[in-house]
């Protein structure tokens, strides 16, 4: 039996998205900035899936901006937001994605900004007080996102979004893990960046897209030609773009469904690993206060702890983790080492989708109790 619980990874193609994506494939070939007829059908193309994405979040579609995934979407906002309005000051927290981490690091590093973490509990929460504490003095760009991929712990971004806009600060939420999952209305949001990665909602891996507000004009990240109008130069991923606004479409349609099933899986695998004495679980394991596709569980120290996830693989279960750094040498979760995880107990990250099965969590028990109790 072969089971896929690495969903926060990447997920499974929609069988929809694909036949989407070949429709396209097959028939719209021209270049979309081209003036003749095959590129105009491209360009319809396009701006089609731009309004569907508009739509689907409460956005006009000239806000939306097509990219090659999550990471160049963090990069545009953090780089382009802090360079085009000289913010000397950033706003981060240490369970950030790399995306975030590394490239706001990389503005330290350079002289360009004075970067601050705000506090987190050891669930991953951020303290509200603490961030406003930090934002209140100076021009800020504030960068959290709206749930953490290893934890799955959700931020209130609303409340973060009124925190910046009574300071003036800019905004940036990276929503790759919950795009899809929750809906997300920016006419609400006091966000001014949410982004997005196909492959994290059953689209293709290599597109993307920036929702950047009406109320902020940035420079753009990538030049070259005037694609996105002038925003993001280089020929776009039109099969992409397409599978894109396919996946969060269906995404949006079959939200309620899909999140009762996830539910459903997470909660029972939560029941089934009570069988296994000493576990305990990083960030939330309640489906409400947290994100529903993710569970992030510590397993008792054993011998040979860091072969938990390749016994796993040889059994035909692909899940990831890790655990927290216990030294400055060793290479581990800077999630887990921030929120003061155990350093001698392995931790795995389980991660569902609307495919996960409960027969898949069965077997997955009964190989996890053949490793632990060999």
């Amino acid at each position: 039996m072969r089971v896929y619980l690495d969903n926060a990874a990447t997920t499974q193609l929609d069988s929809e998205v694909l036949k989407e994506m070949v429709a396209v494939m097959e028939n719209f070939y021209g270049n979309p900035s081209s003036i003749h007829g095959h590129g105009r059908e491209a360009r319809s193309l396009i701006e089609k899936a731009r309004k569907t994405i508009a739509n689907l979040i409460h956005a006009s579609p000239s806000e939306i901006f097509f990219t090659s995934g999550g990471t160049e979407a963090d990069n545009m906002a953090i780089r382009s937001g802090i360079t085009t309005y000289g913010i000397k000051h950033a706003v981060t927290s240490k369970i950030e994605h790399h995306a975030v981490l590394h490239t706001l690091e990389s503005m330290e590093k350079s002289g360009q900004i004075r970067l601050s973490y705000v506090r987190i509990d050891n669930k991953g929460h951020i303290d509200l007080a603490h961030l406003e504490e930090l934002i209140s003095e100076e021009r800020s760009f504030v960068s959290l996102m709206h749930a953490n991929n290893e934890l799955g712990t959700l931020t209130d971004i609303e409340a973060v979004g009124e925190l910046c806009e009574k300071y003036q600060a800019l905004f940036h939420c990276d929503t790759v893990q919950t795009m899809g999952h929750y809906p997300h209305d920016v006419q609400k949001l006091k966000v001014h960046f949410l982004v997005c990665a196909a492959h994290k909602l059953h689209g293709p891996k290599g597109v993307g897209f920036i929702y950047i507000s009406h109320q902020v004009k940035i420079e753009p990240l990538i030049n070259g030609g005037s694609q996105e109008r002038n925003m993001r130069g280089g020929t776009e991923n039109i099969y992409g773009i397409a599978g894109l606004a396919k996946a969060l479409e269906t995404a949006y349609t079959e939200m309620d469904v899909h999140q009762t099933h996830i539910q459903g899986i997470k909660s029972y695998m939560v029941q089934q690993l009570a069988s296994i004495p000493g576990i305990t679980y990083n960030g939330e394991e309640d489906s409400n206060k947290s994100l529903y596709t993710i569970l992030n569980v510590s397993f008792p120290e054993m011998e040979m702890a860091d072969m938990l996830l390749f016994n796993l693989d040889i059994s035909g279960i692909s899940a990831s983790g890790g655990s927290a750094c216990s030294s400055g040498t060793n290479i581990g979760s800077h999630v887990l080492e921030a929120i003061a995880a155990n350093p001698n107990r392995p931790a795995v990250r389980f991660s569902f989708s609307k495919f996960t099965t409960k027969e898949e969590i069965d077997y997955t028990i009964e190989k996890l109790k053949g490793v632990i109790f060999y």
